[in-house]
């Protein structure tokens, strides 16, 4: 039986690499400079903010999670700079289910051990704590890093929704939708682990 609070309470997950933790006000001047010069607001395809835009971001998400909406984390790298963000949502909790996204990283941590870790360690509250049958992930299509990322996790593509939502910019979005469910949780875990295991 999944305990009832894991769905209304953001964890602390700690690794080697990563420790995530409850987004709080307290982090906007640490992800705005996080954001800094990262270019990452440029993005037209993506929903990550300027560094001006971090405090509207963070009382956003704070925002959804009084309302049950959310589960967000800030993310620290080993040395306990803040280097992202990420969070919960879509949490449906009688199925149960979730999403997994909003995800960013300062450009310095790219191609490093911390996103291999924190997915790991998200996936693993999700599955392991949280019940979960399944974990989805989406992107837009026209966000191919991320949709290749997404697929070296060790997710499948559902399928492509097509005008799902609109882009930052208003234009429509065509949204590619990834799972992965919990008889694949043990496969994806110990593939995780091996890539982990290189960055060592």
């Amino acid at each position: 039986m999944m305990p009832a609070d894991a769905w209304n309470s953001v964890p602390t997950l700690r690794g080697q690499h990563v420790l995530l933790e409850p987004l709080q006000r307290a982090h906007v001047p640490g992800l705005a400079a996080a954001l800094e010069g990262s270019g990452l607001d440029q993005l037209w395809y993506t929903q990550v903010p300027s560094p001006q835009q971090a405090g509207n971001y963070v009382q956003a998400a704070l925002d959804a999670q009084a309302e049950g909406k959310v589960l967000p984390f800030v993310i620290r790298d080993a040395a306990g700079a803040i280097v992202g963000s990420t969070r919960f949502y879509g949490l449906e909790a009688d199925v149960p289910k979730l999403s997994l996204g909003y995800t960013w990283y300062a450009p310095r941590v790219h191609r490093t051990g911390v996103n291999t870790e924190a997915k790991l360690l998200l996936l693993r509250h999700a599955f392991e704590v949280m019940g979960c049958i399944s974990v989805v992930l989406e992107t837009s299509w026209f966000n191919h890093a991320s949709r290749t990322a997404i697929a070296r996790l060790g997710a499948k593509q559902d399928g492509v929704l097509r005008n799902h939502k609109r882009h930052a910019d208003g234009t429509p979005r065509d949204t590619v939708i990834f799972s992965i469910i919990d008889a694949e949780w043990q496969g994806v875990k110990r593939h995780l682990q091996h890539r982990l295991d290189q960055h060592a």
